[in-house]
């Protein structure tokens, strides 16, 4: 009988749980068609709904990522946006924060708080009085973390010393601080944590570099230039060899002729191959004498050509030499030891002659008299 009396109590309860679930079923499913109906998909609600969703998904993005935050002493350090774009690029989190302390009332500070607020700062007022700024300062930036709990990193400028108290306090919190001054025309912002310096020129925008830096940027310098320089030595050199090989051929040309026919044409050669756009080259080295001599009637020809009136002095004929060569004639003369110095050397040379001609002497070549 027991038994009997608890089959009617079994059946029923499977009943009643067979009659919960089908209602169930049938709540989830017309949930699932109000959901997605164009309806409910183009209402306002869902919209708000979604919006909530990115908000908080974006403030836990924010959490584990962190900012950095800059507190400005106004009255103490005026920052351009060139300055603050440069503190920004220091910092390792994206700089979202910027506040600047000061009584805004004070003349001296003119349209800083304009330009400030147009920047982005929030802008604190104190009342005058010597270190006003400072202390409330000090007093915003010690519980900075209770009104942005996000900031990893923190710009402290002023150049007062008594900033750093907060500096020791907000390094004491975990966060990590840049004391932020101006010395001069510059900007020096030290990394309390790591000791680091990094300096940051105002006048001309850009960071100083260190001296390690500046001297490998001396010694780059210094190696392009060797560089072009042996480059350049290479390319006279092989001018120089075909110059060589053009005079070889000339002299064995002319080996025949007479000794002013043969100078002659050394000087024509010349003449055709470094007088270009009015200006002469010479590529060549002296040897001895001779070759001196050569050179040098090469240019009072090239004179008289284009001159044929004009007096060659002595001084013209040096600044001519000077002009082509780079060195001067007397370096040239003792360098190949003919003389004392180049008026000596043309007085001995049985190539030219000397003739009074005021307070100078005129320089003639023997095969012109």
């Amino acid at each position: 009988m027991p038994e009997a009396g608890e089959l009617p109590l079994v059946k029923e309860l499977a009943e009643e749980k067979s009659t919960e679930k089908s209602l169930s079923y049938l709540l989830a499913e017309e949930l699932m068609q109000t959901i997605l109906s164009p309806d409910w998909l183009e209402s306002v609600a869902l919209s708000q709904f979604i919006q909530k969703i990115q908000e908080k998904t974006q403030i836990k993005h924010q959490l584990e990522t962190g900012i950095s935050l800059l507190l400005l002493d106004a009255e103490n350090l005026k920052l351009d946006i060139n300055s603050e774009s440069f503190l920004a690029s220091v910092c390792e989190y994206p700089l979202k924060v910027k506040i600047a302390f000061a009584n805004w009332k004070n003349s001296s500070i003119g349209k800083q708080d304009i330009e400030l607020y147009n920047r982005g700062y929030q802008l604190v007022h104190v009342p005058g009085g010597k270190d006003s700024a400072d202390a409330k300062m000090i007093a915003f930036g010690a519980c900075i973390l209770r009104s942005y709990p996000t900031v990893a990193e923190i710009l402290v400028c002023s150049g007062d010393g008594i900033l750093m108290h907060l500096c020791n306090e907000l390094q004491n919190q975990g966060l990590i601080v840049y004391w932020v001054h101006r010395q001069g025309q510059s900007l020096h912002i030290e990394n309390r944590n790591t000791g680091k310096l990094t300096h940051y020129s105002i006048t001309m925008t850009t960071e100083v570099p260190s001296l390690e830096k500046v001297v490998d940027q001396i010694q780059d310098l210094i190696k392009n230039e060797q560089d072009s320089i042996n480059s350049r030595l290479q390319s006279l050199a092989a001018i120089a060899s075909l110059f060589e090989e053009r005079c070889n051929i000339n002299y064995t040309h002319h080996q025949k002729q007479p000794q002013h026919e043969e100078i002659t044409s050394i000087s024509q050669e010349l003449s055709r191959q470094f007088i270009k756009d009015g200006k002469k080259e010479y590529f060549g080295q002296f040897c001895d004498g001779e070759t001196l001599d050569k050179f040098m009637l090469e240019i009072i020809q090239d004179i008289k050509i284009k001159s044929p009136n004009t007096k060659v002095s002595i001084s013209k004929l040096g600044t001519q030499i000077q002009k082509i060569t780079g060195e001067s004639p007397n370096a040239i003369v003792k360098k190949l030891k003919l003389g004392a110095n180049f008026t000596k050397y043309l007085e001995s040379s049985p190539a030219f002659t000397l003739k009074a001609s005021g307070r100078e002497y005129e320089v003639t070549p023997v095969l012109f008299e």
